[in-house]
């Protein structure tokens, strides 16, 4: 069963060749089994996801099922789940319960998915490598003395591991297209506004988005039908139609022109990755699309850009976890001003600490207008960057990372080497633009993956050029060795 697409494990439920309860305690047996090794999952909600199947399992059986009724799902740790510990990686909430659904958990809930658990994490989403956990570091499944990326780690190596057929996380500056890449699996970013942020805890609150992994495109198409649309309690949602993100996957990719960035294969680019990208590009010319070299002449403004204003939205966003109303609190405190510097200092981890005061400090009187504010003129250039390019083709392609997954601790100690593997990722998030990754080939024996980003709310475009890819390649049903032999 874990080999199936989520199409197949549909149809198979629709034809009784399994059920839903079947279904679900396979793939907690699975995490049962692995796990321990893994580190994807922070909370599993055994009892919880058989009662949710047993449902759907009677709602298949009254013929009212869906597509995604019976299937199990993951959530990355920062969805709020009704009743369930939501802790977002950190000792803030380790005993935070949510007392509600976020809108997308609602949404997928009301789908028939029953869900398994809620999966390990960047502590407030705030890391490229899963490493900042209060819950230990999340382990690549291709090798375990490697990291699966992040911040949404645990949520690609359950579906990359095939603990889970599917799994949600969020992308702030490329926390879904990274670890996809790195763990080699199909993961996309919709456009900012397309998927409603309402009971998803927040780091930088306009540009985090949620998004989905799965092992294919259609895949994805399906669980994001499932999930976007306008939520009236959400801000940021933008009222617009939800197109059938499957309806278009068997479009022709004749004539659609792609853009290759001269900016992404430039200098920093490991060369078995661009080899890798290049091969995946012929396939593309073999498809009949046209290849245009574009330029995204602001690229290398995208780090500093997004290292300013990320932080002092989190600033701002986390200035909330202070003992008071909910999460830990600090023991005896001495007065008010020691309850909030001791809870703080306590219950943060050391990169959140290093985002907080870099963030505080981007905001402060005399420091706003030379940071923060040309950091949001940066950003307006970035954007302009895409609009142009965009006049010239159809789809903007190239990789995701510039390295492949390095080894657990090899940049704990530095930070900035950290923060420049995002290069390739943050102005989509600078820009609000839709991205996807999809496994495109091997290098250094570890998993390799190609970005396709487009136009606002073109996330149907992405996921058909993602699709017809993957028609004629098979690196998407690629799975690790040690994780594919079981049961």
């Amino acid at each position: 069963m874990k080999d199936l697409s989520l199409s197949e494990l549909s149809a198979g439920l629709s034809a009784g060749d399994f059920s839903s309860v079947e279904l679900t305690q396979y793939f907690l047996d699975r995490i049962k089994q692995y796990d321990d090794d893994l580190n994807a999952y922070i909370t599993v909600t055994d009892d919880q996801a058989l009662a949710a199947a047993k449902s759907a399992d009677e709602q298949i059986a009254s013929g009212e099922a869906g597509p995604l009724t019976g299937i199990p799902i993951a959530y990355k740790d920062l969805f709020c789940t009704d009743g369930v510990r939501t802790s977002c990686a950190s000792k803030m909430l380790d005993n935070f319960i949510a007392p509600y659904n976020a809108t997308v958990v609602e949404k997928l809930t009301a789908a028939g998915m029953p869900m398994l658990g809620k999966t390990n994490m960047d502590e407030f989403a705030m890391g490229s490598s899963n490493e900042n956990s209060y819950y230990g570091a999340c382990k690549n499944p291709w090798d375990l003395e490697r990291v699966p990326g992040g911040s949404s780690g645990g949520s690609a190596v359950a579906v990359s591991a095939q603990l889970a057929p599917v799994s949600l996380g969020t992308d702030t500056g490329g926390s879904i297209r990274q670890p996809a890449s790195l763990t080699g699996i199909s993961g996309i970013k919709p456009t900012y506004g397309r998927v409603s942020r309402f009971g998803m805890i927040a780091y930088a609150s306009s540009l985090d988005q949620g998004g989905v992994f799965g092992k294919s495109a259609a895949d994805c198409a399906l669980v994001l039908q499932g999930m976007a649309g306008f939520d009236p309690k959400d801000s940021t949602s933008i009222e617009i139609d939800v197109p059938d993100f499957s309806a278009g996957l068997n479009d022709s990719l004749k004539g659609v022109k792609i853009g290759l960035p001269k900016e992404f294969f430039g200098e920093g680019l490991d060369s078995a990755i661009a080899d890798v990208i290049d091969s995946a590009i012929q396939e593309y010319k073999k498809l009949g699309a046209e290849i245009v070299e574009i330029s995204l002449p602001n690229t290398h403004l995208a780090i500093p850009s997004y290292y300013v204003i990320a932080p002092a939205e989190a600033s701002s966003n986390l200035s909330r976890f202070d003992g008071v109303r909910y999460g830990y609190r600090c023991e005896d405190p001495k007065d008010l001003t020691d309850m909030y510097m001791r809870t703080r200092g306590e219950g943060f981890g050391t990169e959140v600490k290093r985002r907080i005061m870099t963030g505080t400090y981007a905001l402060s009187a005399g420091y706003y207008d030379a940071y923060y504010l040309k950091a949001q003129k940066v950003r307006r250039l970035i954007s302009n960057d895409f609009k142009a390019a965009f006049e010239q083709v159809d789809v903007i392609m190239g990789p995701v990372s510039p390295e492949t997954a390095f080894k657990i601790g090899a940049k704990t100690d530095d930070p900035i080497s950290m923060y420049l593997a995002d290069i390739y990722t943050l102005s989509l998030n600078l820009a609000g633009l839709p991205g996807m990754s999809v496994p495109a080939g091997m290098a250094n024996n570890l998993p390799v993956g190609l970005q396709i980003i487009g136009q606002s709310f073109d996330e149907a475009k992405i996921l058909n050029i993602a699709y017809q890819y993957q028609q004629v390649t098979d690196w998407h049903k690629q799975a690790p060795t040690a994780f594919a032999e079981g049961k």
